[in-house]
């Protein structure tokens, strides 16, 4: 067993220590501290950004991410959390997102749910998706198996349009579509068409 000079011995190595911490370090058996400080680092402490901070630039991450404030910019996480009243202007790639706020990029990710307040324009590449009934989604939707490979990634940013556009189709010089639309009313509303004549 122990005596009380080896227990005075394990307080001068640790000065500060309380007496049943050094007691039980020199039994062998961790303190709670330790045990707390060992958890929180295996879990780790999500980020918050709130809702006053605007960030231009890109975030990455391995930890959980809650976004209140602005992003112009790509975001890469473990778990991202995009609140009500923020905003992302970029791509994200997480294992886990969950929107709630607006996002105007692609999202790659294992896991996405769109919550009822959010507002997507962007594509989604994803394993698993949730939409709850009042979330507002413009884009395409894609599952993949593993969409945060690179792979993915690279056929993901291809079929994208540049710019948010759709392609436009290219017509030749002899094409009755070779006229320019945006100069010109729509075939129903024309005069010589109109039904109300």
């Amino acid at each position: 067993m122990f005596s009380k000079a080896k227990q005075k011995t394990a307080n001068e190595e640790r000065p500060g220590a309380a007496p049943h911490e050094a007691a039980a370090t020199a039994s062998g058996a961790p303190s709670t501290q330790s045990k707390r400080s060992s958890s929180m680092k295996a879990a780790g402490v999500p980020s918050i950004i709130s809702a006053d901070v605007v960030l231009r630039g890109n975030i990455n991450s391995a930890g959980e991410i809650q976004l209140d404030g602005v992003l112009e910019g790509d975001l890469k996480a473990s778990t991202l959390i995009v609140g009500e009243k923020a905003s992302v202007k970029g791509e994200i790639a997480c294992d886990s997102v969950i929107v709630r706020g607006r996002v105007e990029g692609g999202i790659r990710a294992k896991q996405v749910a769109l919550a009822a307040t959010a507002h997507i324009m962007g594509d989604i590449l994803h394993s698993s998706l949730s939409v709850e009934s009042g979330a507002h989604f413009e884009g395409n939707c894609r599952h993949s198996d593993d969409p945060l490979s690179e792979a993915a990634a690279s056929d993901f940013r291809k079929s994208r349009p540049i710019g948010g556009q759709p392609p436009r189709p290219i017509a030749s010089a002899g094409d009755d579509n070779s006229r320019n639309p945006a100069n010109e009313a729509p075939a129903f509303l024309s005069q010589s068409r109109s039904p109300l004549r």
